[in-house]
């Protein structure tokens, strides 16, 4: 099992905007005034984001958002769908109403006819007891070590956790994460980037002694090289990266502009030997959206048809 794929799913937004339905638990989320010229902008900036990926000669399937109904959180696809190497499909119970209506038929449809999907687990059940999983939002998957790191929190249900490690092999390893004003990070995504042979963690939102040694060792134990970033740092979504890999198999870790721009010198000179640095500029998407480059992607570990 690779840490890594050349193959993404991404959504081209047709309504993107501030969600009113997610801002409660997400700190990162600001409204700007005109949502019109918001949906402008994210547009440009999506474009070039996976421009730059095709650039770097990243597999991207774009499939388009649809106007009716109104998701505006719809270019987060990796909150509702993650896609195994085994074969399987898994959708996730979402805590927003409007962001349930991303999971789509025809999407997976496109998934299973051109992928070697074989299997599809749907978790959403759990919506009908207000528990909620949102996918690779929710937990930093470790696959080659089967570790699910999950920070706890209204998103982020202990039980469904469960349901999804029963059903995949996966160890949890759960804890509280806070961000510098002492309120729940809604995403472990946030906080945490999971590569190959590294991982970034803002330590100092792991505020229980106990739980911030247990997520430290068990990065150690399977070989990680830890590089720490600041609370200043993952607000400027330094921890949502993500390692993908290239056609020629070339190893890159994908972030935006503002975590690259946030990142010190020898952060940066650290994580260049695990893979090549790309970013592109997001500020929109991350700013009325609360979301960065990791959330932007589906990863689908699977081979072509």
């Amino acid at each position: 099992m690779s840490q890594s794929t050349n193959h993404l799913l991404m959504i081209r937004p047709v309504n993107f905007g501030f969600n009113a339905q997610t801002a409660e638990s997400n700190a990162f989320q600001i409204q700007q005034a005109d949502q019109q010229a918001v949906q402008h902008k994210a547009l440009q900036e999506f474009d070039g984001f996976v421009a730059m990926l095709h650039q770097n000669g990243v597999d991207v399937t774009v499939i388009e958002d649809t106007p009716e109904p109104h998701t505006p959180d719809s270019i987060f696809p990796n909150n509702w769908i993650s896609v195994h190497d085994t074969g399987d499909v898994i959708l996730y119970p979402m805590q927003a109403e409007n962001r349930r209506l991303e999971r789509r038929e025809d999407i997976i449809s496109h998934l299973e006819e051109n992928f070697k999907a074989t299997h599809l687990v749907d978790l959403s059940r759990f919506e009908t007891k207000n528990q909620f999983l949102e996918g690779t939002g929710s937990m930093v998957l470790d696959r080659e070590n089967k570790i699910a790191y999950a920070c706890l929190s209204p998103r982020t249900d202990a039980e469904v956790l469960q349901a999804f490690c029963d059903y995949t092999g996966y160890k949890a390893i759960t804890f509280d994460a806070f961000d510098q004003n002492h309120k729940a990070i809604y995403h472990t995504n946030v906080l945490m980037c999971i590569g190959s042979r590294f991982a970034v963690i803002c330590r100092d939102s792991i505020t229980d002694a106990a739980e911030k040694e247990t997520v430290i060792q068990s990065l150690t134990a399977t070989g990680k090289q830890i590089i720490d970033i600041t609370f200043t740092q993952m607000n400027g979504f330094a921890g949502n990266m993500l390692e993908v890999k290239n056609a020629t198999g070339e190893t890159l870790i994908v972030m935006s502009q503002t975590a690259y721009a946030s990142l010190s010198e020898e952060q940066r000179t650290a994580l260049n030997k695990f893979g090549k640095l790309i970013y592109a500029d997001i500020n929109t998407i991350e700013t009325n959206g609360g979301g960065s480059a990791r959330c932007m992607m589906a990863e689908v570990h699977m081979t072509r048809v």
